[in-house]
Formats: C-alpha cells, sequence, structure tokens
C-alpha cells in the first residue's frame, strides 16, 4: 500500500503544481496587451490544464484505490476524511472553474483584470493547507 500512497502523492504534487501555476499565467496572460502574447500564453495554459487533468485523475484513481484498500466501513466514524473529502470537491470544482476561465481566454481576452487573478491563485493555497493537516494530524 506504501507504493499506492506514493503515487497518490505523486499525483496530488502534479495537480497542485499545475493548480498553483495556471491562474499565475493567467495573471500575466490577463495584462499581456500583445497578440502573440496572446497566442503564447493560450498554448502554455492548454498545456498545463492537460497535465493538471492527468495530475487530478492519477490523484483521483490512487486516493479511490487507497479507501477501498482500508475498507470505506472503518472510516464511517472519521469525520477528518468526511471533511478531506469535501475539500476535495470543492478543488475539483476549483478545477472546473479554470477550465471556465481557460476557455474565455480562448474564445476572447477575459474580461477580470489581473487583481482577479491574483486573489483566486491563493484559494488553493488554503484548499492545500486544510486537506494536509487533516490528514496528517487527524483532528477529528
Amino acid at each position: 500500500m506504501l507504493w499506492v500512497k506514493a503515487f497518490h502523492v505523486i499525483f496530488m504534487v502534479t495537480w497542485f503544481a499545475g493548480l498553483f501555476y495556471l491562474p499565475r499565467l493567467f495573471v500575466y496572460h490577463a495584462a499581456c496587451e500583445d497578440t502573440p502574447g496572446h497566442e503564447r500564453f493560450k498554448v502554455m495554459e492548454f498545456k498545463l490544464f492537460v497535465i493538471m487533468t492527468m495530475g487530478a485523475v492519477g490523484t483521483a484513481i490512487f486516493g479511490i484505490w487507497l479507501l477501498l484498500a482500508y475498507a470505506w466501513e472503518s472510516y464511517s466514524s472519521m469525520a477528518w476524511l468526511h471533511i478531506k473529502l469535501a475539500l476535495i470537491l470543492v478543488l475539483i470544482a476549483y478545477h472546473v472553474y479554470c477550465w471556465k476561465l481557460l476557455k474565455e481566454f480562448r474564445i476572447t481576452h477575459t474580461k477580470h483584470g489581473h487583481k482577479f487573478y491574483r486573489w483566486i491563485n491563493e484559494f488553493p493555497v488554503l484548499l492545500l493547507i486544510g486537506i494536509i493537516v487533516l490528514v496528517v494530524i487527524k483532528p477529528f
């Protein structure tokens, strides 16, 4: 099971790297004022989104494997796990929202300024802190 945990963490790190960097690319893209720059950002954002999505899928596969291996019934009284899973659902919603923003950039220039993207860039950090604290400390 340690190999499964290791791959779960590896894919999670990949996923979060994308979640941290894609909104940062959005910040730079929103501030960009030339057509070649816009085209370059579109390519970079799309490629990063693909890698980040592979990280999300790998995280989910190995996470579900861990849940099944440790028998879900024994987790029913562990509130920390339920809260972690809820935070992961929020993280998935954030991932989908990033996809929506990426599509907006691909169609036309964004309706948001670079400051908006600076703020949403911080959101996954809060989720990561919450998830890691729940998994390591298991306060509930």
